[in-house]
């Protein structure tokens, strides 16, 4: 599990170095024929968000890092682009102030990306994604007259790379970022804006049909 902010963007740098290295070596690669194909991927995922308090708590409130399933569905629309929905179940997390745990919430987080791949013939495709992430948030159990807002919805962006391993199948490993927050009342009067603002780093397997 990563932890840190820092090591979330070391993670996203990485393959974005990987993703400019592919690009280079691919130049004159014939594409790989995918258009109205399906690609189904299951990952492990490893949530680090950044917590930031505004305006800032003296106790500050903050959620814990955790890794989650994830599920997500990619149509082909063409040799380069696609679309991806990804999808997991509402997930719990602990609620910390000055890093005491408060009690515990849960949100549901489906997120659509537009994905531009390349695709070639070296049994590898780099890509990046970009798009717009909704969370739900559930079952909030804190102090008495503590409360969260219901939802949020920002910009998410993504990087990754598939490798092919065996025939229509794939390792993947992908980053992302999606911008999320939530108000936090006390009595009903509002006490900070609880930025989330998570990165996810995820590995996993996908097969296209």
């Amino acid at each position: 599990m990563f932890s840190s902010s820092v090591s979330s963007k070391t993670i996203s740098a990485c393959l974005l170095a990987l993703l400019a290295g592919s690009i280079a070596s691919s130049a004159h690669s014939e594409s790989l024929n995918i258009a109205d194909t399906w690609l189904v991927r299951v990952r492990a995922v490893s949530i680090n968000p950044e917590n930031s308090n505004t305006p800032r708590l003296a106790d500050p409130l903050s959620i814990n890092s955790k890794v989650i399933p994830e599920f997500d569905i990619s149509y082909a629309l063409n040799n380069n682009w696609s679309s991806e929905l990804i999808l997991t179940y509402p997930q719990k997390h602990n609620v910390l102030a000055n890093s005491t745990v408060i009690g515990s919430v849960k949100h549901l987080p489906p997120t659509l990306l537009l994905q531009y791949h390349i695709n070639t013939d070296s049994g590898f495709s780099p890509y990046l994604g970009a798009g717009l992430n909704y969370t739900r948030f559930m079952q909030a159990h804190l102090p008495a007259g503590v409360a969260v807002g219901k939802q949020s919805m920002g910009a998410a962006g993504q990087v990754g790379i598939d490798f092919e391993i065996a025939p229509n199948t794939y390792f993947n490993i992908d980053y992302k970022y999606i911008k999320m927050k939530t108000d936090v009342t006390a009595g009903g009067a509002k006490l900070t804006t609880l930025g989330l603002n998570p990165g996810l780093f995820g590995i996993g397997i996908g097969r296209r049909f």
